[in-house]
C-alpha cells in the first residue's frame, strides 16, 4: 500500500517521481512536519561543471528548500582525493589541491541558480569535507571510526560488489571513500544538526553506511532518502549526447546547445522530464506529456524553456528559442548558435570541411567525422556534403559558415 505523506516534501517527492528509497519514510515524514529539517547531498569536485546527470537531485534540494526546510550542499574538497569507486570500472584520476578547489568554484555557480544561501532558518548552506577530514589523524580516526565498519558488510555492497565480480581492481585508497563518506554524516549532523542524507541510489551503501556510524558514535535518529537513476526511455544514460556531457555552466556548454538537448526529448520522456526537472504543475506537466503526434513538440519546447530559465535565465531560454526558430522554421543562421572563430592565418592553406566539424564539436573525431559525411548527414549553408576532403579558404567565410550535423545538431563558422 502506497504511503500517505503528511509533509509537503515527501508528497511532493512522490508526486513528481524522485523517489526511489528511504530508510524511515515515516519516521522522516513526520521529523520533516515538526520543524525545519537540515539535509545534505554530497559532490565531489572531479570537473570544473556539474552536468545534467547532476541535476535531478539539485531540484530536489531545490524542491527540499522551497518546502521550508534546510539544503546543505556538500562539497568534496576532502574525498576527492580518495575517488568514489561506486559502480566505476576503474579508479578515478587523482586531483591535486589547487585543480579540486578551482572544481569546486565552478560548481558553486550552479547552486547559486537554484538554491537561495542566506542566513535564514532555510537558508542554503554550502560546506567542504576538506574542513574535517584533511586534519584528520590517521590511527586516531582508524580507532575510533574504523573499528565500527565490518569488511564483510563492505564488501558485499552491490557498488563494490559489482566491481570484485569483474575481476576490475579496487585500490584500498577507493576502499576507504566509503569510510569517509559516513563520517561526512556524522560531521554535518554534529556541526549543523543534519537529519537526512539524500543522493541517486547509486549511494544507498555509502548512506547506509553513515546512518550506522552515526548511531554507534551519536546515538542520532537519521534518515536516508534515494532517487533513481534515470536513463532516457531508449536506454540512454541520463544528462550524455553525442557531444559528450551536458554541462551546467554556460563557458562549458553554450546556453543554445543546452536547450536544444532538452528539445530533443524523446516523446515518451517530455512528461516524466517535465515533473522531474521543471516547476510546473503535475497537472499541467501531464497534460503536455499525454500530447500526440506534431503537438508534442510544443511540450518540448516548453520543457527546453523552464528548464532553461532555472539553469541559465529567462533572457537565455528566450534567446534560445529564438534561435531555433530561425534555424528550423526560417532556415537562418540564428545568432546564438555554437560559433567557431578562426582567423586567416590558420587557415592560410586552407582546412577540410571533415576538421571543420571536428573542431566545431559536431564529430568527436575525423573519423566520426567522414563517416557522417559518408552517410549524407553532414550539410554545409543546407546543402549537403558529400566530399570530406572538400577544402574551405578564407574567402568561403566572407558570411558565417553554417555547418548541420544530422537533423538538429548546427554550429557556425566565421572568420575574425
Amino acid at each position: 500500500m502506497t504511503y500517505s505523506p503528511k509533509s509537503d516534501f515527501i508528497r511532493t517527492m512522490q508526486e513528481r517521481g524522485f523517489l526511489a528509497d528511504c530508510t524511515d519514510l515515516q519516521g522522516l515524514d513526520e521529523a520533516l512536519i515538526k520543524g525545519v529539517v537540515p539535509a545534505y547531498i554530497g559532490y565531489d569536485a572531479t570537473a570544473k561543471s556539474l552536468h545534467v546527470g547532476h541535476l535531478l537531485n539539485i531540484m530536489v534540494l531545490r524542491w527540499f528548500q522551497k518546502c521550508g526546510h534546510k539544503p546543505i550542499t556538500l562539497m568534496g574538497g576532502g574525498t576527492t582525493k580518495v575517488g568514489d569507486p561506486s559502480f566505476r570500472s576503474e579508479e578515478r584520476p587523482l586531483l591535486d589541491a589547487q585543480a579540486i578547489d578551482n572544481n569546486i568554484n565552478g560548481m558553486q555557480q550552479v547552486f547559486a541558480k537554484y538554491l537561495r544561501y542566506d542566513d535564514s532558518p532555510q537558508g542554503a548552506i554550502m560546506l567542504n569535507n576538506a574542513e574535517w577530514l584533511d586534519g584528520l589523524n590517521y590511527l586516531d580516526f582508524l580507532r575510533d571510526v574504523g573499528r565500527h565498519f565490518s569488511v564483510n558488510r563492505m564488501l558485499s555492497f552491490e557498488s563494490v560488489k559489482s566491481r570484485l565480480d569483474r575481476e576490475q581492481s579496487l585500490s584500498f585508497l577507493e576502499f576507504n571513500y566509503m569510510i569517509l563518506q559516513a563520517y561526512d554524516f556524522v560531521e554535518i549532523h554534529r556541526r549543523h544538526g543534519c537529519l537526512l542524507q539524500m543522493g541517486g541510489s547509486d549511494q544507498w551503501g555509502n548512506i547506509i553506511n553513515g546512518i550506522d556510524l552515526a548511531r554507534r558514535i551519536a546515538d542520532a535518529e537519521i534518515y536516508g532518502l534515494t532517487t533513481p537513476l534515470l536513463t532516457t526511455s531508449d536506454g540512454r544514460k541520463m544528462g550524455k549526447s553525442q557531444g559528450g556531457a551536458i554541462w551546467l555552466n554556460a563557458d562549458m556548454l553554450s546556453p543554445y546547445e543546452f536547450w536544444q538537448f532538452w528539445r530533443n526529448t524523446t516523446d515518451a520522456d517530455v512528461g516524466r522530464f517535465l515533473k522531474l526537472y521543471t516547476e510546473l504543475p503535475v497537472a499541467e506537466c501531464d497534460r503536455l506529456g499525454a500530447l500526440q503526434g506534431a503537438e508534442i513538440n510544443a511540450a518540448k519546447v516548453v520543457l527546453a524553456n523552464e528548464v532553461t530559465r532555472l539553469c541559465h535565465g529567462t533572457e537565455a531560454a528566450e534567446a534560445a528559442e529564438a534561435t531555433a526558430r530561425e534555424v528550423f522554421e526560417h532556415g537562418g543562421l540564428g545568432e546564438e548558435l555554437p560559433t567557431l572563430a578562426l582567423n586567416a592565418a590558420e587557415i592560410a592553406d586552407g582546412i577540410s570541411i571533415a576538421q571543420l566539424f571536428t573542431r566545431a564539436g559536431l564529430a568527436k573525431s575525423g573519423k566520426d567525422a567522414k563517416r557522417l559525411i559518408l552517410e549524407g548527414g553532414a550539410r554545409a549553408n543546407d546543402v549537403t556534403v558529400t566530399d570530406a576532403g572538400q577544402m574551405i579558404h578564407a574567402a568561403d567565410l566572407t558570411a558565417p559558415l553554417k555547418l548541420t550535423a544530422g537533423k538538429k545538431r548546427h554550429a557556425l563558422v566565421t572568420l575574425v
